[in-house]
């Protein structure tokens, strides 16, 4: 039995309160011994609407407040979490919540919200933590909003949110992401076996240009792209929302230089010569093929270690911020260092000092070139300084970063088995209630299935 010790308060009048009848509430297996006066301190609760309801309520009107009453012992039964209860008792007794290390905030979210607590009422830190968690768990129940709906059975949609719907659950479907995948690494592939010259072909003037086979393949990758981001925009319900996307931004770089080389090209086709289109076209595809690179970050949309990582980018920009302060700092000192030290030799690689910021950034990352390199011993000695600041400004700020990233790290598992989770749980109950209602005969409701969804147990809005 958890019992909380005995504490006492007085009211406003500054006479000590009277002490009311203790209740006993089973939490999970767990016996609790409570008393009304503590309870009564935040009356908009569950547990003091129960307290003020076991002395002149009947049976009926409390077991709509618990799971179950047994009238002669007066013990209230509740099938709800133990653990995360002994942090519920704490704002009865010490003002507010603290969130054990080990419970999942959104669980946590649930059960304060069934105890009828605010998360006002939570540390800050905690608070601060569980906002962090509906807010990616808002990102990821976006993308599972394809598979719930697809559980939903409403006779009321229109013949076109059917066929999205069945969209949305064609793209969310391993397969689909696998073949993605494929395609992205074969552009990125061919993009670069492309400039290999043994592979090029010479055209009518002898000029080397890309091979006709490669060029089938890039064709057919940039339609595999187009038909998926024209698919993925019809699907989306905030146009406006997916063509800001940063994501989405990426999509759409990598498929429109493809439509750009072609457009212009057949358009100087027509106005010019054959020679001077099919040079101009040449320096378009050079300009424009810079943009092609972008098809490689195309890969965050289905890798959630690269969506982590720049998670952990974003929220380490202080941490990178000091490195790029110290690196700067040392780059201007040290290469104002080696140009003086190094003046007195007649043939000297440091002829200013702006030339010497190369030899500061390679020298200082550790990377050392060679093409620049002090030849005094003072020069030396500035150089070997420049080694071990290089080595110290880089790695003070690095396990900030590090550490960064191990919490959002874990921080998206735990969410990502949260929504799988919900998934599977919501399945679970569209197939209990298809088989009652199959057996009472009738249809189920969708606004039924919704009740069970990830985002509304969640407390968040995908």
């Amino acid at each position: 039995m958890w019992k909380f010790p005995r504490t006492r308060y007085t009211d406003s009048n500054g006479s000590e309160a009277s002490e009311e009848t203790e209740i006993a509430l089973n939490i999970g297996g767990v016996k609790h011994i409570l008393y009304g006066d503590v309870l009564n301190r935040y009356p908009e609760t569950r547990l003091a609407e129960l307290v003020n309801r076991s002395t002149n309520s009947a049976q009926e009107d409390l077991s709509a407040l618990c799971d179950d009453y047994d009238e002669l012992k007066r013990e209230f039964y509740f099938d709800r979490d133990p653990e995360a209860f002994k942090c519920i008792l704490e704002l009865y007794y010490y003002g507010e919540i603290h969130m054990k290390r080990g419970i999942c905030p959104i669980r946590f979210k649930r059960e304060m919200d069934y105890w009828g607590i605010d998360k006002e009422h939570l540390n800050e830190g905690c608070k601060s933590n569980l906002n962090d968690m509906e807010t990616e768990l808002a990102k990821i129940v976006e993308r599972a909003k394809g598979i719930l709906d697809a559980l939903k059975e409403d006779v009321t949609v229109t013949r076109l949110q059917r066929c999205q719907a069945f969209l949305r659950k064609l793209m969310a479907a391993r397969v689909f992401s696998v073949v993605s995948i494929a395609f992205i690494l074969l552009s990125s592939v061919i993009m670069c076996v492309s400039t290999i010259p043994e592979l090029q072909v010479q055209d009518a003037v002898g000029n080397l240009v890309e091979n006709p086979i490669i060029d089938c393949i890039e064709t057919t990758c940039i339609i595999w792209f187009t038909v998926k981001y024209i698919l993925r925009f019809f699907c989306s319900s905030n146009k406006l929302r997916f063509l800001i996307s940063f994501l989405n931004i990426i999509d759409f770089l990598t498929i429109m230089p493809f439509y750009i080389v072609l457009l212009l090209g057949t358009a100087m086709m027509g106005l010019g010569s054959v020679q001077q289109a099919v040079q101009s076209l040449r320096v378009m595809r050079i300009s424009l093929r810079i943009m092609r690179l972008a098809r490689v970050f195309k890969l965050a949309r289905h890798s959630s270690g690269l969506q982590t990582l720049a998670l952990a980018l974003k929220f380490s920009l202080k941490e990178l911020g000091l490195i790029f302060l110290y690196i700067s700092v040392g780059i201007f000192l040290f290469s104002a260092l080696g140009y003086t030290t190094e003046q007195s030799q007649p043939e000297t690689l440091f002829t200013s000092i702006p030339l010497s910021f190369w030899w500061a950034i390679s020298s200082m990352s550790t990377v050392g070139y060679g093409d620049i390199y002090p030849q005094t011993t003072l020069g030396k000695c500035n150089a070997a300084v420049s080694f071990m600041c290089g080595i110290l400004a880089i790695t003070l700020p690095l396990n900030l970063i590090i550490n960064n990233f191990v919490t959002i790290y874990n921080k998206q598992y735990e969410l990502e088995i949260t929504v799988k989770h919900e998934i599977e749980l919501m399945a679970l109950h569209a197939e209990d209630e298809a088989q009652e209602c199959q057996e009472a005969g009738k249809m189920p409701s969708a606004a039924s299935v919704s009740n069970h969804s990830v985002w509304d147990s969640a407390g968040v809005t995908a």
